[in-house]
């Protein structure tokens, strides 16, 4: 089946949408196959797309064409395993795992769009339609999963993978299937299958409540301010946009701030209304977890029960135990140690850096405690007495089309040759969605770049990278990704401005939609970003480096209305706060990265009644809970580990980072922005998907393991004995 198909059936990312606990799963292979096909006339999913790059054809998807293809397409991929599970040949390579990575091409066109959307565009019958199909298609993959004349067959070929002719990659797919089935249940009772198929379509009803609400909850409880005056601080750009979006709510003559995802809301930073701070921050920190219909903290405490009874039917300790097995950390030991190491320091440093902060109010006789809604203004203001620098002046010379065009795609040109034509003739799902083809150095079309930039009340929190298309040689695709922000749209006329933060978030996904466009291997199970969860960051980070890199901020970083470049001092004074605010940064991230750890190492029988008091029980034994710096997530609106991919998984960015930093100091010790070295990064791990060990690829490339000094004098967690 297709990598985007089984990555969405076979594996926890799968789904993230869920349903009404009692609707019964379907048997998809009982559906009336011709009653489905004649509702399909006209069904756009029917078919492969004819759009180039066999890109989905926006212009013709209705929310109708879901709920059809759905059913047809789980009633082909369910012949097409039975066919394969029934094959009365003996079993080969051939016949059983590449048939597999062949089956269920419809289900995969609509999966992958579906779930894209309900992400990036959601609206009622979508969310409607999430509910209903998650336990559909959990008893889908679980007929898969658990069918034991496949599993048979898939066995049989692996007991004999030694004797096989397969090539590397082939072994390697070979491998994987085994594991997947094993991991996913395949070796259990049929009694325990069963126990199993119902934990699953509990999980996956349960994870779409939880994104569904965290939604909701963020929309509903965005800020509404009755005059301009209390918006002191921001800019008049940024006034304006709130001013649209209260209007856009039937609210004209109001102001209205939107909730983001994390914790920490960015214009905590410019507000200087304490009270005003405050309701931003409480709104922020109360999201799901104060009653009312969008309240997450049941639904977090039955998620992390269920995943630990699942985890221990299928032999393991904890959920966390499950998960870590399977990526390059392999045990939660070397998860907590790594965490457990690096938090005093952080929480030291965040510290010291509170005292200058209580510091800078006393002088101005403030006559308060710092509180959460205060860091941000109040680093700012620290940032700019000791560096004559803070983050607004850096705005006007980061407009949206600069940075995009003139600094993240000149920098993939110069490190890898490609180039970048947009392409205006193809159809979007939202206006403000551009498209670009991009072609590689030898001139020849590769992929296809789709920049979904701006915020929407329908498009779920945060940034990310997905697929429409996976590069493979088995079907001879080419890649369709794209790359989700959330920047707030100024008004009609208006530049988009960006912050440092958004400059640097628009090249790391740049850095996930580089490793689904080189990709460059056979079997879709491994392409693109088909690696474990705590590598996938990895070639993500690394390309944050080229945001600030001289040659590349010269070109895009023009004043937007004098066309100016930014003044040298200027980026000198950015690069001297480089460790600034890190005891903050790294902080908050640790405590969720602990605090998912510590709901997903609980046994079933360690489950807590009360999801808030084991919150700040966790963050306590710990030893991050320090007031001033929350979590980056609370437990009720951490959608990253119980509706996305993230369970016991959040440690994987700071996990990545330590890779990350090693390969920045080795393109600095080589030279920096070059073609060369650009290309070593492709060769060596950008094209190599899953196709080979990740930490082998990262050895290849490297020459040797990560070393982790580079990322602790990064964080400032360790003196740089070199500094002058």
């Amino acid at each position: 089946m297709s990598k985007s198909l089984f990555m969405l059936l076979c594996s926890s990312l799968a789904i993230h949408t869920s349903l009404a606990a009692d609707t019964p799963p379907a048997n998809p292979a009982k559906i009336d196959g011709a009653m489905v096909r004649s509702a399909f006339a006209g069904n756009p999913f029917y078919a492969a797309s004819t759009l180039a790059y066999e890109m989905p054809a926006f212009d013709k998807i209705q929310d109708a064409h879901y709920a059809p293809a759905f059913a047809e397409g789980m009633r082909q991929h369910a012949a097409e395993i039975n066919a394969i599970a029934d094959n009365t040949a003996k079993p080969t390579f051939e016949n059983t795992i590449v048939a597999m990575e062949r089956s269920g091409q419809l289900l995969g066109r609509v999966s992958t769009v579906f779930f894209n959307m309900a992400s990036a565009n959601t609206n009622p019958a979508i969310e409607a339609l999430s509910r209903d199909l998650a336990p559909k298609l959990a008893a889908h993959r679980d007929a898969i999963n658990l069918n034991a004349k496949l599993f048979a067959r898939v066995n049989e070929i692996y007991n004999q993978r030694m004797q096989l002719a397969l090539d590397a990659e082939s072994r390697r797919l070979l491998e994987r299937y085994y594991t997947d089935f094993v991991r996913a249940g395949a070796k259990l009772s049929d009694a325990d299958k069963i126990k199993l198929k119902s934990l699953n379509a509990e999980l996956a009803s349960l994870g779409t409540t939880f994104s569904q609400n965290v939604l909701k909850e963020t929309n509903a409880s965005a800020l509404i301010v009755d005059t301009k005056a209390e918006l002191k601080g921001l800019s008049d750009s940024e006034i304006a946009s709130t001013a649209e979006a209260a209007k856009a709510r039937g609210l004209p003559g109001k102001y209205l701030i939107a909730l983001m995802n994390t914790t920490g809301q960015p214009y905590e930073a410019r507000l200087s209304n304490r009270a005003l701070r405050q309701r931003l921050h409480e709104a922020s920190v109360e999201r799901s977890n104060h009653g009312g219909e969008f309240d997450n903290r049941e639904v977090a405490i039955n998620l992390a029960k269920l995943r630990a009874e699942r985890a221990v039917l299928l032999g393991y300790a904890n959920h966390a135990a499950y998960q870590l097995e399977d990526a390059t950390a392999k045990t939660t030991d070397a998860v907590n140690k790594m965490l457990r190491e690096l938090a005093p320091a952080a929480v030291a440093n965040a510290k010291k850096e509170a005292a200058e902060m209580q510091k800078l109010i006393d002088v101005k006789k403030g006559g308060f405690k710092l509180a959460a809604w205060d860091w941000s203004f109040y680093s700012e203001q620290v940032r700019k007495a000791q560096y004559s620098f803070d983050d607004s002046q850096l705005r006007p010379y980061f407009e949206l089309d600069n940075v995009l065009q003139k600094g993240v795609f000149f920098a993939a040109t110069q490190l890898y040759g490609i180039t970048f034509k947009e392409r205006k003739d193809l159809p979007v799902y939202n206006p403000t969605v551009r498209v670009f083809e991009v072609f590689d150095a030898d001139g020849k079309p590769m992929a296809l770049f789709l920049a979904d930039m701006y915020a929407r009340d329908n498009k779920r929190g945060g940034a990310w990278m997905n697929a429409y298309v996976q590069q493979s040689g088995l079907f001879a695709q080419r890649p369709v990704v794209a790359n989700h922000l959330n920047i707030p749209q100024p008004p009609a006329g208006q530049p988009t401005l960006l912050t440092y933060d958004e400059v640097r978030t628009a090249f790391h996904e740049f850095g996930h939609a580089l490793h689904g466009m080189f990709s460059n291997v056979r079997y879709p199970r491994f392409s693109g970003t088909s690696v474990p969860r705590d590598f996938v960051e990895y070639p993500s980070q690394v390309n944050e480096m080229w945001a600030v890199w001289p040659e590349i901020l010269k070109n895009y970083a023009h004043h937007y209305q004098t066309g100016q470049e930014m003044p040298p001092e200027l980026l000198a004074k950015l690069s001297a706060t480089a460790k600034f605010n890190q005891g903050f940064a790294t902080t908050e991230y640790l405590a969720a990265s602990l605090l998912d750890q510590r709901w997903h190492q609980l046994t079933p029988a360690q489950i807590p009644a009360d999801a808030l008091a084991f919150e700040a029980n966790a963050l306590k034994q710990a030893g991050v809970d320090f007031a001033p710096v929350p979590p980056r997530y609370r437990s009720t609106y951490f959608s990253h580990i119980f509706a996305g991919g993230y369970s016991a998984g959040y440690y994987a960015y700071l996990w990545s980072e330590v890779l990350d930093a090693d390969t920045v100091d080795w393109f600095k010790e080589n030279g920096g922005l070059s073609r060369k070295n650009g290309d070593w990064f492709r060769q060596q791990l950008l094209s190599r998907g899953g196709s080979v060990d990740a930490m082998e690829s990262f050895r290849n490339f490297r020459g040797r393991d990560a070393q982790i000094e580079p990322l602790l004098l990064r964080r400032g967690l360790k003196a740089d004995t070199n500094a002058k």
